[in-house]
């Protein structure tokens, strides 16, 4: 498969224009909070935990395994994703990633609860990078549940051009190396199709190691950085279990592959905080993150 032609910067300019019509665009779907994906969720971060019952509290982040995506098979572009347009503006540069997220968690969310998410658009802007053009999305989401506005979510998305041959890549940042507690992973396809199946992804570099390797130009399969940020906040649960969240905001650095385990670690952060990170098997770091606490 051959890389098109990279987007010019005069062109890129043209295109945010038309792309920024899109901020202040609204849209608000309803979920139910069922047990049933908090289940699968629990046994995919390796968890021995009981069915959860009407009124209990859903752990951070399990909010994303609702208000899934509901594209027609037929709407699907060829990279998995639905096509561009809609909601979302129509930026044809292929590679698109989750590139973090700032959250406030305002109230618990509980199982058997009917949520509203309200998504709005609050900014696109693009720009030349190291490697190419660049654009960015920002979206920001509000859930509200039976007690009033529960959690507020901005999410950033980035979209990236197809690989071009003799790019620079972004140099390498190294992992703090004075974790106080820390988790390895071995990533393998199974718990990247659990995740990919719980969250409704049909992305194909999550799943499809043809497409990673032709496509994407990619060594393996990539780690989805969603199931990176919940990994974080699970070692927190795991060795704070008593602490609740209040923020918690996530950065992706650069991309996790299924071809080497990788860590998660944290450490105290100051009054009422932990700074939390993913490395690869190299020690660079991967994603930031930090979490408030309550």
């Amino acid at each position: 498969m051959h890389p098109a032609a990279p987007m010019e910067a005069d062109e890129l300019q043209a295109s945010l224009a038309h792309w920024r019509g899109w901020v202040g665009r609204t849209e608000t779907r309803e979920d139910l909070v069922t047990a049933a994906p908090l289940a699968g969720l629990a046994a995919t971060l390796d968890r021995d935990e009981p069915l959860p019952q009407p009124g209990e509290e859903i752990p951070p982040l399990a909010h994303w395994l609702y208000f899934l995506p509901r594209a027609r098979q037929s709407a699907l572009g060829d990279d998995g994703h639905p096509r561009r347009g809609g909601f979302l503006p129509p930026v044809p540069l292929p590679r698109r990633m989750w590139a973090g997220g700032r959250l406030a968690f305002l109230q618990p969310l509980r199982v058997g609860e009917v949520l509203a998410r309200t998504s709005r658009i609050v900014s696109v802007d693009a720009k030349h990078g190291r490697s190419g053009p660049l654009a960015f999305v920002t979206v920001r989401h509000e859930i509200t549940g039976a007690r009033g506005l529960a959690l507020t979510e901005e999410h950033d998305i980035v979209y990236r051009e197809a690989p071009q041959p003799g790019a620079p890549a972004s140099p390498p940042q190294p992992a703090p190396a004075d974790a106080h507690f820390a988790r390895t992973i071995v990533p393998d396809d199974v718990l990247l199709f659990r995740y990919s199946a719980l969250t409704f992804n049909g992305h194909r570099i999550h799943y499809d190691r043809r497409w990673c390797e032709r496509a994407e130009g990619y060594p393996g399969l990539v780690v989805h950085g969603p199931l990176i940020a919940t990994l974080l906040l699970d070692l927190l649960r795991r060795e704070r279990p008593a602490a609740r969240v209040r923020r918690f905001g996530f950065t992706a650095v650069r991309p996790t592959f299924d071809t080497h385990a990788f860590r998660v670690a944290g450490r105290d952060g100051g009054p009422e905080g932990l700074d939390l990170w993913a490395q690869d098997h190299e020690g660079w770091l991967t994603m930031r993150a930090r979490a408030e606490l309550a």
